[in-house]
């Protein structure tokens, strides 16, 4: 299949894997996708709502792998006091899930993800404000598309 149709045929349901995807273990860019999907003619609120979720999802997913992790491992491999972890896991528990919403941006978004499962922050904040950056990027994307292409 050639690249419009592979979209047409997949359409949404592949943007949101697309997204899914884009946001865990596959170096790609999901706005790519996003906007070839949005040229097939797929409804626009559509377009952003799956690949808004599907985005999130992913990023969740990083949040959990990094809620696996142990704070051991800050002390031993990087030789950074427990105390100087608590206090850094207090002002992320208090004002850091907010740093959920920067999880879209290329090359750190994955990093803050994991971080803040790392640090035990509330999952339901983190995919609340992993969700509005998320959302805020494909809706920029997607008003910048249809500005440029069908007006």
């Amino acid at each position: 299949m050639e690249g419009l149709e592979f979209l047409e045929t997949f359409g949404i349901v592949g943007l949101f894997i697309a997204s899914f995807l884009a946001a865990t273990i596959l170096p790609f860019s999901s706005e790519v996708v996003f906007a070839g999907v949005l040229a097939t003619g797929c409804n626009p609120i559509g377009c952003l709502l799956a690949a808004s979720v599907g985005n999130t999802l992913g990023g969740l997913t990083c949040y959990w792998i990094g809620k696996m992790g142990k704070i051991e491992w800050i002390e031993k491999y990087l030789k950074i006091k427990y105390e100087k972890i608590q206090k850094m896991e207090a002002w992320i528990h208090d004002k850091g899930s907010i740093l959920a919403v920067l999880t879209f941006l290329p090359g750190i978004g994955d990093v803050i993800a994991v971080a803040l499962g790392y640090l035990r922050c509330n999952v339901w904040l983190i995919a609340l404000f992993m969700f509005i950056g998320k959302s805020i990027r494909y809706f920029v994307l997607m008003k910048a598309q249809l500005a440029l292409f069908f007006n």
